[in-house]
């Protein structure tokens, strides 16, 4: 099983050296066998992908490359506690395993950073 399909909201988020970053506010699943985004329909609407790329990419304040990045292969949603509050997303192969209620990270950067 993958490390994302074990990721719940809520839970706690930590870095490799076990310091709270803060909780899962929201998850995607993706897929990792995709080579990009580009040239895909969506489903609901039979436009290209690139349109939702674009979109994602703004909302979420990451680059275009990223959010591809973070739509193929599934990303965490982290809502930040501390002094840096805000928003970061973490790409599902920088996850490192979920011990009970925590999601432990391989870094301590996030894509969003």
């Amino acid at each position: 099983m993958n490390v994302i399909e074990q990721v719940r909201e809520g839970m706690q988020v930590v870095g490799p050296d076990g310091k709270k970053i803060g909780k899962v506010e929201d998850l995607k699943m993706g897929d990792a066998e995709a080579v990009t985004a580009e040239g895909q329909t969506d489903p609901e609407t039979g436009g290209l992908i690139g349109t939702f790329v674009d979109q994602f990419a703004e909302t979420s304040k990451v680059p275009r490359h990223v959010a591809e990045r973070l739509l193929r292969l599934g990303y965490v949603k982290i809502d930040k506690s501390g002094l840096f509050a805000g928003h970061e997303f973490v790409a599902a192969d920088e996850l490192d395993r979920v011990e009970g209620d925590t999601l432990w990270l391989k870094t301590g950067q996030p894509a969003g950073q």
